[in-house]
């Protein structure tokens, strides 16, 4: 099992930025691809990019490449989501997940076993 915690969710002004923390423990969170998304009100369920499992390997979706960059440090087990210029569109709960093996896989939510509870990020305009 893996749990996973996110933070750094806030309001901000359109144009701000935040940065996202996923934090993990039990199992060896290295092993794992990480995965943001995000869910707006009444919308489905947004992949914005994962990592690989060695950070080697990073995608970010059309929608926030450019502007949001996925990181990863293993030695303390966090995937990070920098927010730059952000913008009403990117209000949402944002979670982390994990998981399905080490490579990247676009877009698919089965592919990660393991979620975290989520972090509200709310844009002003």
């Amino acid at each position: 099992q893996v749990q996973l915690v996110e933070s750094g969710g806030g309001l901000v002004q359109a144009g701000g930025s935040l940065r996202l923390s996923c934090a993990a423990s039990g199992r060896t969170f290295s092993n794992y691809a990480t995965g943001w998304f995000r869910q707006a009100p009444g919308k489905e369920r947004e992949f914005v990019g994962a990592i690989s499992a060695s950070g080697d390997s990073i995608y970010h979706a059309n929608s926030v490449k450019g502007r949001f960059i996925i990181s990863r440090d293993n030695a303390k087990s966090t995937v990070y989501l920098q927010m730059n210029s952000l913008e009403p569109e990117d209000t949402a709960v944002y979670y982390c997940a994990a998981g399905g093996g080490r490579g990247i896989v676009v877009g698919s939510r089965s592919y990660y076993s393991y979620w975290g509870q989520g972090t509200q990020v709310a844009v002003s305009s």
